[in-house]
């Protein structure tokens, strides 16, 4: 039996990964509007740091970390989120002294032992963009509208935009001290009135039926903010509403991270079904502090890649055809002509244009069904007869016209039909 990834892995291949690819793609391009510039930061971590920034309470730490002790007897854990790590590299290479936000972004693979199912993997994708060293209510605004005009860069309209606060150390303990009083008056297992004295917010994000509807009565945190809370969190509203960025309050909203403070949100969308949730982020004003560094407030957002490209694929029907493929397909007809179809094909590429040819030995029939699976508009054929005359000949395979073109000029011509098919 042949080698298979391992259990709860997320993987793409040909003709899915376009569809990854332009995912990534949006968000990088939407951060990279705003300014943020790409980081890459370690797949692995000192266990502490997610222990102390993620919080022990969280299930994350409690039951889905991947860690282990190296052989050199350091205790290591693949990462299962971005935020803690990108902020250890800013405090590290002190980004944090120069202008302020520091506003990067990063994307790669992490890691939560977890149940397999659709949209839910061991190995997952996120991007993920933070903005830190300021408290300014904007950048919420910002990051949100950062997310926001992705999702909407990838056409996808079925999703709702969440928003949360979750006070800070000023108003928090208040809330903390009325929810806890309603939660151990409850029905509830052993390991859920456990979390009420560690960190009672997170029984708000149980997503059993069972332990919902007996919380559904759970006082509202907005009904204990400080003023300073509370204007904040008002004044993310109003700039959401100027940017015309749809919204609906959720006072229930809680991320499942402990560092998450004031302004939480998330990405739904409805076609997921109980993995909607397909981005979120929010303010950790606290976290520096928690990992050593000094007093730095942040927001950030991350987004999982793999649940986008479902809901891509469940909203808008997107297949195999959509994604990028060739644009122009070479055939060498007879000895002689690879060379020339290979220049032509290069001098394709370098213009931009999403290029292949056939290889091999193949005759016209093969080379023909080749240029049809790659999905080309075009196929430029080069023989014998084309080769002693100068030409290219080129075969629109839309609607099988085709004409002989010199063949210093088939690139022009090529790139001025491939423009207006655009």
């Amino acid at each position: 039996m042949s080698f298979q990834a391992p259990k709860g892995v997320s993987e793409y291949v040909p003709p899915r990964s376009a569809l990854f690819e332009q995912a990534l793609n949006a968000f990088a391009q939407s951060a990279r509007r705003a300014c943020y510039a790409p980081v890459e930061t370690a797949v692995f971590e000192d266990t502490s740091l997610f222990v102390r920034g993620v919080g022990e309470s969280s299930d994350v730490v409690r039951k889905e970390m991947y860690s282990f002790e190296s052989r050199g007897g350091d205790k290591i854990t693949l990462r299962p989120e971005f935020t803690a790590g990108v902020l250890r590299a800013v405090l590290q290479y002190n980004l944090h002294k120069g202008a302020l936000p520091v506003k990067v972004f990063t994307s790669g693979p992490a890691f939560r032992y977890e149940r397999p199912q659709a949209g839910r993997y061991r190995q997952f994708y996120q991007f993920d963009a933070e903005a830190i060293g300021t408290e300014d209510p904007l950048v919420d605004a910002e990051t949100i509208a950062v997310a926001y005009d992705a999702y909407r860069s990838l056409r996808l309209e079925r999703f709702t935009l969440l928003l949360n606060t979750l006070g800070d150390g000023n108003c928090r303990p208040v809330y903390r001290a009325a929810l806890q009083d309603f939660l151990r008056k409850l029905d509830l297992d052993a390991d859920t009135r456990a979390r009420i004295e560690i960190n009672p917010l997170r029984v708000l994000d149980d997503k059993r039926p069972e332990v919902r509807a007996q919380t559904a009565a759970a006082p509202y945190i907005v009904d204990y903010l400080c003023e300073g809370c509370k204007a904040h969190h008002d004044t993310v509203r109003e700039l959401l509403t100027s940017l015309g960025i749809p919204f609906q309050d959720a006072p229930r909203l809680v991320r499942g991270l402990d560092y998450y403070m004031r302004t939480t949100y998330e990405f739904d969308h409805a076609l997921l079904g109980a993995q909607s949730g397909i981005g979120g982020g929010g303010r950790y004003d606290g976290l520096s502090e928690d990992i050593g560094g000094p007093s730095l407030p942040g927001i950030g957002f991350a987004v999982g890649l793999d649940r986008i490209v479902l809901a891509i694929e469940s909203e808008r029907g997107a297949t195999a055809k959509e994604t990028a493929g060739c644009q122009v397909f070479g055939v060498p007809l007879g000895d002689g002509t690879q060379a020339d179809v290979l220049s032509l094909i290069t001098k394709l590429r370098r213009a931009g244009v999403r290029a292949d040819m056939a290889f091999g030995s193949r005759g016209l029939k093969g080379a023909m069904k080749a240029a049809d699976r790659s999905g080309a508009r075009y196929a430029v054929l080069i023989g014998a007869a084309e080769k002693n005359a100068g030409t290219v000949r080129i075969k629109d395979l839309k609607d099988a016209d085709q004409q002989d073109v010199p063949a210093t000029a088939a690139a022009d011509w090529l790139l001025s039909k491939l423009g207006e098919t655009q």
